[in-house]
């Protein structure tokens, strides 16, 4: 039986409309594709409920913002509103007792450190990072993610010195996007300088790309992928723009196929890294498509997973876990053995 048919037989999935061409390639690379584990992260960022895979610990791996919900920017494509779920920490005192506190309450394992940008796209960091090296003294095990913003390699210095584990930022690869939807004045060589920066330290190194961000037209995600592919990533984490933050109007959504044929393009180029679908992209049945893509596609993670992914990873022979984090850090698996154990009830 083919992919196409094999999935179309999935309850979850019954609706949907798949590019049969796409699906095809997806498939005639099937042998690759079923030698990579896939890792479903479900972190505390927002609510979560899916018919296959249960929520985490309210508090297991959080997202602080530094700014609350404020950002400099409020770009055209964010409006602000992906602060809105963080932790507010706008005070270092304020990070450390919660932290704390939620690793004697709720067994936290880790937290993702986030902000809103100045009008240069950076986030000032530099008086929490005291704060990051007391709690990486007293707890060794803890796990630290940094969306860095834009920096310097002083500014990557002292975030590798204050023990993060994980960074990450977003590599936009049209000027026009950078100006017109970010309004920002600072040129794609920045957004690369920044990349190097990272890459020149120890820590993990996760850069993003939005796939659509130019008001849901693809493009500079290719010229993206090329100055990614020049360093030695961790992981390079992909999301999808998604309209409802946007001014209504302003962006259209882009195509299932056309976020498939980017991620087979992703998987071509970065043949031996990480490559994963983060927490971003359009609900309901696109979301439920885009999934059932990468996971054909060969990504090696997925971040809060549709309804009806799992099944896609047991159809086509995918082995993979669960893992209560953000999908850009690795904390372990939990449910592994009991999720494959109910496929083979």
């Amino acid at each position: 039986m083919s992919w196409l048919d094999a999935i179309g037989r999935i309850e979850d999935l019954e609706d949907a409309a798949f590019d049969a061409a796409l699906v095809a390639e997806y498939e005639r690379r099937g042998d690759a594709v079923r030698e990579r584990p896939i890792r479903f992260s479900t972190p505390t960022f927002k609510e979560y409920e899916s018919s296959e895979l249960e929520g985490c610990g309210k508090n297991s791996f959080p997202a602080f913002s530094i700014t609350a919900g404020e950002c400099g920017l409020n770009c055209d494509h964010c409006q602000k509103k992906i602060l809105e779920p963080m932790i507010p920490a706008t005070h270092p005192d304020m990070l450390d007792a919660k932290v704390r506190q939620l690793i004697e309450t709720e067994y936290l394992q880790g937290f993702l450190l986030s902000g809103g940008s100045n009008r240069k796209n950076e986030i000032p960091y530099g008086r929490y990072l005291p704060v990051i090296e007391g709690l990486k003294r007293d707890f060794p095990g803890l796990k630290v993610a940094v969306h860095t913003a834009l920096l310097d390699e002083k500014r990557a210095r002292g975030m590798e010195s204050a023990g993060v584990d994980t960074v990450m930022m977003d590599v936009i690869g049209a000027q026009e996007t950078i100006e017109q939807v970010y309004k920002l004045k600072r040129p794609v060589e920045d957004f690369e300088a920044t990349l190097a920066a990272l890459c020149s330290t120890s820590m993990e190194v996760t850069p993003h790309i939005v796939v659509g961000l130019h008001y849901g037209q693809i493009l500079g995600e290719a010229n993206a992928l090329d100055m990614v592919s020049r360093y030695d990533v961790n992981a390079l984490v992909l999301v999808v723009i998604m309209p409802f933050y946007a001014k209504p109007g302003t962006f259209v959504t882009p195509a299932t196929a056309d976020v498939g044929r980017i991620f087979l393009e992703a998987r071509e180029r970065l043949a031996d890294q990480q490559l994963l679908l983060g927490c971003a992209r359009p609900p309901g049945m696109h979301k439920r498509v885009t999934d059932a893509y990468a996971i054909m596609a060969g990504l090696d993670g997925i971040a809060f997973p549709a309804d009806g992914a799992v099944s896609v990873a047991h159809t086509i022979g995918r082995p993979f876990e669960q893992a209560h984090s953000c999908c850009s850090i690795k904390i372990g698996s939990d449910l592994k053995s009991r999720l494959q154990a109910s496929f083979a009830a």
